[in-house]
């Protein structure tokens, strides 16, 4: 009666990696190469979450694994208007030298990933935040794609809560 659970599901999806993936990503969506970890794990870097917290969970594409790129792909997601943008913020390391994220849209009637994000490791080493705005007419996924381009120790992509608007 109070709308208080109304308020609750029109709230932002927060995908945090605590205890597994948010309903905007499943399971299937995540390619192999991705590893929920964290900084406890004795992998490399990065050794905390964004916020500095060893024990906190985020998902991370390691140099030393087998599969040295790897996409996360959201749901679906409905098309966008002027009252209901899609942003998205997240938290993302890129080691030293050789990794890259890219961020990309897939409209549902286009085969074609189109970039919309990307940062490369120029000595950064560091957590940094970024926000998309999305505008789509049609059906779209946002994917994100981490590449490790060498098998040197320490090289890592990680992504940490990603934070899906109530237009999305």
């Amino acid at each position: 009666g109070g709308n208080s659970d109304e308020k609750q599901d029109s709230a932002c999806e927060k995908c945090d990696f605590e205890t597994a993936l948010c309903k905007a990503l499943h399971e299937s969506n995540v390619q192999p190469g991705w590893m929920r970890r964290n900084g406890q794990s004795d992998m490399g870097p990065p050794y905390s979450d964004h916020n500095g917290n060893d024990s906190a969970y985020f998902l991370s594409l390691s140099s030393e694994m087998p599969s040295s790129s790897a996409t996360l792909r959201t749901n679906v997601f409905l098309p966008t208007d002027e009252e209901h943008v899609c942003q998205i913020t997240f938290h993302y390391w890129i080691s030293q030298t050789s990794g890259t994220l890219i961020v990309g849209l897939q409209k549902h009637s286009e085969d074609t990933i189109t970039n919309i994000w990307q940062d490369s490791g120029e000595l950064q080493n560091q957590w940094k935040a970024s926000t998309i705005i999305i505008h789509s007419t049609e059906k779209y996924e946002v994917i994100f794609w981490g590449m490790v381009e060498t098998q040197r120790q320490d090289e890592t992509v990680a992504i940490d809560d990603i934070t899906f608007s109530e237009g999305c």
